[in-house]
């Protein structure tokens, strides 16, 4: 006999989730707050070193998260169609991931209970990001893209 419980993001679809489900799934990792640049021609995305001005380094969390649609109107309030069309979005992306049928990743801290095996496989990006988007004038982006971000 298997005891073991389904958890709510393998038994429920996105749209099925609660508020606390779905905030639940974002890892903490920070990826989506980093400015991205698209190749026009190939429609290529590069991560950059810049991160949003509300982006904390320290904690890998943003600093007005609850305004940050408003103080930020670029800031995407993700949504489940966001997860399946947004190509920006960090292939460890657990929306994204559940979006395309996937797992989540063992380091996941819905699976672990905490954000160190994700900090130990050094998935977020406080490592990573060195400047803030107050810092650097957007002409010069293209200049900071992070050469491999997995």
């Amino acid at each position: 006999m298997n005891d073991r419980v389904t958890p709510f993001w393998e038994a429920k679809k996105l749209e099925e989730m609660t508020r606390e489900e779905w905030e639940s799934l974002c890892d903490g990792c920070g990826r989506c707050c980093l400015h991205k640049l698209q190749n026009d021609f190939t429609e290529e995305i590069y991560y950059t070193q810049i991160v949003c001005n509300l982006f904390d380094q320290k904690t890998c969390q943003c600093t007005k998260y609850e305004e940050r649609s408003v103080l930020v109107p670029s800031c995407v309030t993700m949504m489940p169609d966001d997860a399946r069309n947004l190509t920006w979005m960090p292939n460890t992306c657990a929306y994204k991931l559940l979006a395309d049928g996937r797992a989540l990743p063992e380091w996941h801290p819905l699976i672990t209970g905490s954000r160190d095996a994700m900090i130990e496989k050094e998935i977020a990006i406080s490592e990573k990001v060195i400047f803030s988007e107050d810092s650097v004038p957007e002409s010069k982006w293209q200049d900071y893209i992070i050469a491999k971000l997995e």
